[in-house]
């Protein structure tokens, strides 16, 4: 799990934010789950699929369509990253 989790990073970290807000927008999303051992369920998508949900709002109630050449973007919002002092920001916040 630990390297599935190291890829969402990585890929969140891609859209220009910093490990720490990559980190706290997982842990707001997730932090009070349970994991199993890889693959656990959440596994059944790449984490590509986790981290563009985590960051983007399509308008829509489904999935951001990241994987679609001729999605319209231009629609897609950045979801604000968790409050300042929420328990999520575990890591220092750099700059």
């Amino acid at each position: 799990m630990t390297e599935f989790l190291l890829e969402m990073t990585a890929v969140l970290e891609s859209f220009g934010i910093t490990r720490a807000e990559a980190v706290a927008r997982m842990n707001y999303s997730w932090g009070k789950r349970k994991f199993g051992p890889y693959p656990d369920l959440m596994c059944h998508e790449a984490p590509e699929h986790w981290a563009y949900g985590m960051y983007y709002d399509d308008g829509s109630t489904a999935t951001v369509a990241y994987w679609d050449p001729d999605t319209d973007r231009s629609t897609w919002t950045v979801n604000p990253p968790p409050p300042d002092g929420d328990p999520a920001w575990t890591l220092p916040r750099e700059g």
